[in-house]
């Protein structure tokens, strides 16, 4: 089976990526099931649910997040009626919405998605290593293939999470920095895994947003309006192809494709 996983989508330029791009990728590597960050779709920052449909129409199958999926507030008020519209699971129980979700596939098969976050230089929550332990005994009862977005700042705790869940998921794929890494690899235990799987979205930027704005706020030190860049704009992501009878990847390719002007 092949599971496209899409990072971070940045704005309207990462819509646009998706609409323009996503469809090609589809056909090309022939995918069964779409995964994608969505959490900096709505200006850079958060997510609406007019975007949340729209991310639907155009063959995404489960939406993943992070610590931005919070910052428009119409959330709380939508994020409950799309049980594929996840946030971490290591948030607080009293938190809307849900952490991980079962999907079944054209396949035959189904497929679990936990999402987690961070918590190094990030807010503190629940330990994500055991939170993902406690979902995982969930998944396993319903899902041979389980795909684990982990949304964090330090590449060691990603990288830890990676060999601490080898052999226990199909794939453990980094969100949030934007920045996609080059050690995509199966791990002994066949668990696909990459540090970050990048951002879809402007690349003329500092990690999707212009860049005057970013550097202002780092000279000053005082808040500023950020603005979503525009230019040089690619889809990025990684293909995992996952064996459906053990769970196991078979193998995982990294993609950055950009959009035609």
């Amino acid at each position: 089976m092949k599971i496209l996983f899409i990072g971070d989508i940045i704005g309207k330029p990462g819509r646009k990526a998706i609409q323009e791009i996503l469809p090609q990728i589809i056909s090309q590597y022939q995918i069964d099931f779409v995964i994608a960050n969505c959490e900096n779709a709505a200006g850079g920052f958060g997510v609406t649910r007019d975007i949340v449909e729209d991310f639907y129409q155009n063959r995404i199958d489960v939406l993943t997040s992070g610590n931005h999926i919070w910052d428009k507030k119409e959330i709380a008020g939508f994020i409950e009626d799309y049980e594929t519209l996840l946030r971490p699971a290591n948030y607080p129980e009293c938190s809307p919405g849900h952490g991980s979700v079962i999907m079944p596939n054209s396949s035959g098969s189904s497929i679990g998605v936990l999402n987690l976050a961070g918590r190094v230089f990030m807010r503190p929550l629940d330990c994500p290593f055991r939170t993902a332990l406690r979902e995982i005994e969930k998944l396993e009862k319903k899902a041979k293939i389980i795909i684990v977005d982990i949304h964090a700042e330090a590449t060691s705790e990603k990288n830890a999470l990676g060999w601490f869940l080898d052999g226990k998921v199909s794939a453990v794929l980094g969100t949030h920095t934007h920045v996609q890494t080059a050690d995509e690899k199966i791990l002994p235990g066949g668990t696909a895994y990459i540090t970050d799987a990048g951002m879809t979205g402007s690349f003329d930027s500092v990690i999707g947003l212009k860049q005057d704005g970013v550097v202002q706020r780092f000279l000053t030190q005082l808040p500023n309006k950020f603005e979503v860049g525009k230019n040089d704009v690619r889809l990025q992501g990684v293909v995992v192809d996952v064996d459906v009878n053990t769970g196991k990847s078979l193998g995982i390719e990294r993609l950055s494709v950009k959009m035609k002007i």
